[in-house]
């Protein structure tokens, strides 16, 4: 870090020393001060939020920098997504989103190439409203029986949901059959629907079922089914404090919160 030469801390560091007795250069005392904080501005999407709300104190009780959190998905026509507020102008020192859709907005200039960090994977899950019979999902057999037996079936309007709309439906063939019973839910997490008893089957990443109270887990759809789902962070182009949010990324991608991150329902990479 660079010496800090206006007279006022000039005067003081020079003080400081002659009050200690120590013979040690005023650049060399200053250099070792904790670097000033920061006020930073980080959009997430929902697949990351629970490990992200676990680290973030850690992260601000460490660096001494101050993060605000907008919220929104990571593609989508809602004005919250985070394409869309990049598009009209909000300003941000790092986005956490799904890894493809991050790209896109690498390839469309919007944030910087190098700074890409992979965060961790996500799976999709299955919920049903507490006190409801618990479907077995574990495979692609028992899963289609789950969906086809269900009155309603809810599923995101980001990465997950789109993939169930349109892939997951077509490889179990009941595609037809979900017509007018399976519904993307918009901005809303669909465990929060389901537990409200609006559907009575819901699929999601794991990571954004788990925390909602009032719903009970019924387990991953089989591995063959599976869409993984890689969240990544970035650091807009015109992002006012690029360093430090490099550091807020890095902070939570590092082996030692693997554990933490994995706890929320993601699967940490190995780093």
């Amino acid at each position: 870090m660079k010496a800090i030469s206006s007279p006022v801390h000039t005067r003081s560091a020079r003080h400081l020393l002659v009050a200690l007795g120590a013979g040690v250069a005023v650049t060399t005392l200053l250099g070792a001060a904790p670097a000033s904080a920061q006020d930073l501005h980080v959009m997430n999407s929902g697949g990351f939020t629970a490990a992200y709300k676990l680290l973030l104190p850690k992260f601000e009780a460490s660096s001494g920098d101050h993060v605000d959190t907008a919220w929104g998905p990571s593609m989508g026509k809602a004005p919250e997504a985070i394409p869309n507020r990049l598009a009209r102008g909000e300003s941000a020192d790092a986005v956490i989103m799904v890894g493809y859709a991050l790209d896109g907005l690498i390839k469309a200039g919007k944030v910087r190439a190098d700074s890409r960090v992979d965060l961790a994977d996500s799976r999709i899950g299955v919920v049903v409203k507490a006190g409801t019979p618990v479907p077995d999902v574990s495979t692609p057999e028992k899963l289609k029986a789950a969906l086809l037996a269900a009155k309603s079936v809810a599923y995101s309007d980001s990465a997950s949901g789109v993939y169930v709309e349109r892939e997951l439906f077509k490889k179990l063939g009941i595609a037809d059959q979900m017509r007018g019973k399976g519904v993307m839910v918009q901005k809303t997490p669909v465990a929060e629907k389901v537990a409200a008893g609006d559907y009575a089957l819901g699929l999601q990443q794991v990571s954004e079922l788990l925390p909602v109270k009032g719903v009970t887990y019924a387990g991953k759809i089989p591995e063959s089914l599976q869409s993984v789902t890689r969240f990544a962070g970035g650091v807009p182009v015109n992002a006012p404090h690029p360093e430090e949010a490099k550091k807020l990324l890095m902070y939570m991608a590092a082996p030692a919160v693997a554990k933490e991150v994995g706890a929320t329902g993601l699967d940490p990479l190995a780093h």
